[in-house]
């Protein structure tokens, strides 16, 4: 039974990572976008191709309920496959620590609370820069110096105190379930909160580079999740950190300087 339980848990957590998925590249597609978040040659949209359902598709990129929704689903393709390590930490206490299903569907809600906040806060943030002009109606910016400023300012945070304390929360959840240990439900809701606040002091660079290329950038998307899904695997989590700083400062200079080298 509980091996049943677990499966079942475990599928619909994959179930739900792979439909957000769908649904963004479905999105995408819909706006005429490559996998670069570009127009492509041959636009489709949601509405069978006709003009009106890709003009419907931009227009929601100016609205924030629209908008709110896509970046909650961003999150949900994006972050969910993040946590895995995490939820795998709460089964191996379930048995010595008095965890339940309950409770570990609980860290999974607290979780995704935090990012869907995190997501109303970008949203706002996209809206105030497209009506400031500084990014285009697809969240690309419009500056070289606004890309290069990201590029570097999330490099630099790479190397930070506070970089490194929610890192290591992120890279190790376990220290943090055995000093913040609660059962039942309203247990793992409150410590999927903390580790969701630690998890956005980790990760909210990476999510406001999507202003560099473009947020609907698939190949952005997938990237970004990779690098974050490598940044918290217990082997490898604490190497990448820093080298991936010096990377995006590097190519925050290179942005920066192209334009005087005749790029």
């Amino acid at each position: 039974m509980q091996s049943t339980a677990r499966s079942v848990l475990w599928l619909g957590f994959f179930g739900v990572i792979l439909a957000a998925w769908w649904w963004m590249y479905m999105m995408s597609t819909g706006m005429g976008l490559d996998l670069l978040g570009r127009p492509s040659a041959m636009p489709m949209d949601m509405n069978g191709g006709d003009d009106m359902g890709m003009d419907m598709s931009m227009a929601m990129m100016t609205r924030f309920t629209p908008l709110f929704v896509m970046w909650a689903a961003m999150m949900a393709a994006m972050m969910l496959p993040t946590m895995i390590p995490t939820l795998r930490a709460y089964e191996d206490l379930m048995v010595s620590a008095d965890g339940t299903r309950v409770g570990w569907l609980g860290v999974l809600l607290g979780y995704f609370v935090v990012w869907v906040g995190f997501a109303g806060v970008i949203t706002g943030v996209q809206l105030g820069l497209l009506r400031s002009g500084l990014i285009d109606v697809m969240g690309a910016a419009q500056f070289t110096w606004l890309t290069a400023g990201l590029l570097i300012v999330v490099g630099l945070f790479q190397f930070t105190r506070a970089k490194e304390i929610c890192h290591g929360v992120c890279h190790s959840p376990m220290g943090y379930y055995l000093g913040h240990w609660h059962t039942g439900f309203k247990g793992g809701v409150r410590m999927g909160l903390g580790l969701g606040a630690f998890c956005v002091g980790c990760c909210w660079g990476f999510m406001s580079l999507g202003f560099v290329g473009g947020v609907m950038s698939l190949a952005w998307m997938g990237l970004a999740t990779l690098f974050m899904i490598l940044e918290k695997l217990p082997q490898v989590g604490h190497v990448v950190t820093k080298p991936a700083g010096v990377l995006l400062i590097l190519a925050g200079i290179g942005v920066a300087i192209w334009p005087y080298l005749g790029g």
